[in-house]
């Protein structure tokens, strides 16, 4: 039996985030397998996920993947799970521009499942109805199978609204509990290995306050979903891929990894900030928090080798914080440190957002002839040397200048764009590694 839901809010900042990790540590005292999911393409949600339920948490989105790579990777990934909960993104209907496009409401149609949909009533007691029925009824193909109140002041407060919202069951109803938030910072929320998680204190919050029982029953709801055709066997690997990670470098997606495996790359992780040099035949540097790390990561044995393991020929790829340290250098308020100098590129971080949205890009150059979707979102801009080659011609986005994006030095490449692996040419990447490894 396939059992899975999508967890909703009306709108950011009604505490999705919170219920659904609660919910996910409520299951987990239920069942063996607790699969998680998070909607759009988010990095920091999923460690949260992986933390609670034991399992590496994929993103479903609609616009990177499209539909037919959401359905795929679900499929794919759900197999073995006694449920799978998928954390939704923004407001339930909220999409790319004024589209559906990537938003909660199109990968629950695309994958038939039911929706909870997170309701903040502080404040509110009629009202609430009104909001409900708009949710319920905007779109008659999304199943909103029933309503969670959060911030509920008493249960009168609640009695109040139950005698009000009758269409869809209501299946919980949450008190206020501060204890219960995850902190944030400038790209949001802090990471999972930030902060101890009271995975007991969670489940037990839902337990008292939430119809699990009933919960099961929606999830039980969802499609039987046919895993036979998404079983992918994993080859026997023959190069090795130094992945960094670390509290300066920890944005990545678990598609990545399990394309690189797909692929017939091993990965081994490193820590940049340990000053580690793996012994790999590719290294790739996600996103992250280097503006947290510059003085570290200046000092890092890391970063005194990489250049001219770039230069030898060894692939390097990096996104976002990873082309900032791939650069020559990063400035902010308090002075310009050295980086690794792999490109010939100068970093300044800035007080106000650049870049945020989703991305689109024709690559041309090295290893590269394909559109990849992706998404940026940064504090910085990037200057480029004369004699900067510059491969990505944006489609969509901002890019490092002038509309363009993804540069490129030897058998390495560094971009801005979070590049999704279902466009990015991942196997052209692990080639490329196994080029260098058998040279």
């Amino acid at each position: 039996m396939t059992r899975a839901l999508l967890i909703a809010g009306t709108h950011s900042g009604v505490g999705k985030t919170t219920v659904a990790m609660g919910i996910m540590a409520a299951f987990t005292k239920r069942v063996n397998k607790v699969k998680p999911y998070k909607v759009g393409p988010d990095y920091i949600d999923p460690t949260h996920h992986s933390v609670i339920c034991g399992q590496p948490s994929h993103n479903l989105d609609t616009y990177m993947m499209g539909v037919d790579g959401v359905q795929d990777t679900f499929n794919r990934t759900s197999q073995g799970a006694d449920i799978s909960v998928v954390e939704g993104v923004m407001g339930l209907y909220d999409g790319m521009d004024s589209t559906e496009i990537a938003s909660s409401a199109h990968v629950a149609k695309s994958l038939g499942l039911p929706v909870l949909l997170v309701l903040n009533v502080h404040g509110m007691s009629r009202s609430a109805a009104a909001l409900a029925q708009g949710y319920i009824n905007y779109d008659s193909d999304v199943n909103v199978a029933g309503i969670i109140l959060n911030k509920v002041g008493s249960p009168r407060h609640a009695q109040m609204i139950k005698d009000v919202i009758q269409d869809v069951p209501i299946v919980g109803t949450l008190p206020r509990n501060k204890d219960l938030t995850v902190p944030s910072r400038h790209l949001g929320l802090h990471m999972a290995s930030e902060q101890e998680h009271d995975i007991e204190g969670l489940a037990q919050f839902i337990e008292e306050n939430v119809d699990m029982d009933n919960i099961t029953e929606i999830a039980e709801s969802a499609p039987e979903t046919n895993h036979g055709e998404n079983i992918q066997e994993v080859p026997e690997p023959d190069v090795t891929i130094g992945v960094a990670m670390d509290s300066a470098f920890c944005f990545y997606y678990q598609d990545m990894f399990d394309m690189f495996r797909h692929y017939g790359a091993e990965i081994k992780f490193f820590s940049p900030l340990n000053g580690e040099v793996p012994d790999v035949d590719g290294m790739y540097f996600g996103g992250g928090y280097p503006e947290l790390n510059l003085a570290e990561l200046e000092k890092s044995n890391t970063t005194s080798k990489l250049a001219d393991l770039a230069s030898d020929g060894l692939p390097l790829y990096g996104e976002c914080g990873g082309l900032l340290y791939l650069s020559k250098s990063y400035e902010n308020d308090d002075g310009k440190y050295m980086m690794a100098n792999v490109f010939p590129t100068e970093v300044r971080l800035t007080k106000r957002l650049q870049a945020l949205g989703y991305t689109k890009a024709k690559a041309n150059g090295g290893y590269l002839n394909s559109i990849i979707k992706g998404h940026e979102f940064h504090y910085s801009v990037t200057e480029c040397d004369k004699d900067c080659r510059l491969i990505y011609e944006m489609i969509r986005g901002k890019g490092i200048q002038d509309g363009w994006d993804g540069v490129m030095e030897h058998s390495s490449l560094a971009s801005y764009m979070h590049a999704h692996p279902l466009t990015f040419p991942v196997k052209s990447f692990v080639d490329e590694c196994r080029r260098y490894n058998r040279s």
